[in-house]
């Protein structure tokens, strides 16, 4: 069981969370939990470490933000004991949670789950600290905002539990963010391929990282609301246990995005290497690439995505390689959106991809660029137009709930 920051955030909320581990417990369930911080208190921590210095010491700035769930995880364990159930609260160091050395932003390399499978054995819940474990060096590292989803399913994962039940709060994942379609529905199941697109492509239901834990080792994960716990949730599976497969499941957006294009660059090989490579050393995550046809076959013109909040690093990385790249401008800018169907059905229903774009046309949406999966086709536009395209897409993939 994992349970978010808004699952936690006082005293009143902990207590509650303690009921919903004790109903677990009283089925007859080995339990692990695995929390976040209280709401805010990342935040605020993450706040008083750039106060003090903008250029923090990353190994300092983990062993702050890490005690925001160190906190959550010892409340809730005497809530667990003030009602009767014996529990026990585990920090990433005391498992271990092994992690990479990239701190602020670690990888989950193994998980000893020795002594959690003994105590589970002898019907102790075990509450553990998410987002955070133990480096080579035995320094104290954290995985990243968001990474308490990623935690639990880790946890779940090495303890081969038979489920990992994420309550959040939010009933489940729904066909689209239900604050612009309101008729938008919550999906019963959906794959572990569609929902790993829909977490990247915008959707913030779980963290990307999480999802790929849980499809790598075929952890099912259920989301769930905190609040409304009976209502049902979201199943997260194997493609092959869902028996309807819609041509589109799921429609997700990005606001963070922003457009940069090249002009008139070399039409030969080896110049996007010459982009590509500066970016990539100044740690610029590139999404969505077109190259114009090149009318002369010498000069063309080059356009890709990056995040929003990347976009000077990107423009700067550039700058610093115009001599090797040899461009003749650069034209950049943040006023777009990324909007994307995703469905594992898009592999046997042909035509998908024509309605996306006949729908565009039809309200007057120019897209701009595209960018295509398996599963998935997106597309960036003007962002005033994402709350437009994203309702006339969900009525004519037939998503509106009756």
């Amino acid at each position: 069981m994992k349970f978010g920051g808004t699952s936690v955030a006082d005293l009143d909320r902990i207590r509650h969370v303690a009921t919903l581990v004790k109903r677990e417990v009283d089925r007859g369930s080995q339990v692990a939990v695995t929390v976040s911080a209280m709401a805010g208190e990342t935040n605020k921590l993450v706040g008083w470490v750039r106060e003090l210095s903008p250029m923090y010491d990353a190994r300092e700035y983990d062993v702050v933000v890490a005690a925001g769930e160190q906190v959550s995880s010892g409340l809730l364990a005497i809530a667990l004991q003030n009602i009767g159930i014996n529990a026990r609260s585990w920090l990433g160091w005391q498992i271990p949670v092994r992690t990479s050395s990239m701190h602020a932003s670690a990888r989950i390399e193994a998980i000893d789950n020795a002594q959690l499978d003994e105590r589970l054995a002898r019907g102790e819940v075990a509450v553990v600290a998410g987002f955070q474990g133990i480096a080579p060096d035995n320094r104290v590292t954290t995985i990243g905002r968001g990474g308490g989803d990623t935690s639990a399913v880790a946890v779940a994962a090495a303890l081969k539990a038979d489920r990992c039940d994420i309550y959040t709060d939010v009933d489940g994942v729904y066909t689209t963010d239900p604050r612009i379609v309101p008729k938008a529905r919550r999906l019963e199941r959906i794959a572990y391929e569609e929902m790993l697109e829909m977490a990247s492509l915008g959707a913030k239901v779980l963290q990307t990282r999480s999802v790929e834990i849980a499809m790598l080792h075929r952890v099912p994960v259920r989301v769930l609301s905190t609040f409304d716990p009976d209502k049902g949730g979201t199943l997260l599976c194997d493609e092959e246990d869902i028996v309807e497969k819609k041509p589109v499941s799921g429609i997700a957006y990005s606001r963070d995005e922003a457009k940069i294009t090249l002009h008139r660059i070399d039409d030969q090989p080896g110049v996007a290497a010459k982009i590509f490579g500066p970016l990539a050393d100044a740690g610029v995550n590139v999404d969505m690439i077109v190259q114009n046809v090149s009318p002369d076959g010498k000069k063309t013109d080059l356009t890709f995505t990056v995040g929003r909040s990347e976009l000077q690093r990107a423009l700067d990385a550039i700058e610093k390689a115009r001599d090797t790249i040899a461009y003749r401008e650069v034209t950049s800018t943040a006023d777009v959106a990324k909007v994307s169907i995703i469905g594992i059905g898009m592999r046997q229903h042909p035509g998908v991809a024509q309605t996306m774009f006949r729908t565009l046309a039809d309200k007057g949406i120019n897209v701009q660029v595209i960018s295509t999966s398996e599963i998935k086709v997106s597309v960036l536009i003007a962002e005033e137009y994402v709350e437009l395209a994203v309702r006339a897409l969900h009525s004519a993939y037939e998503l509106d709930a009756a």
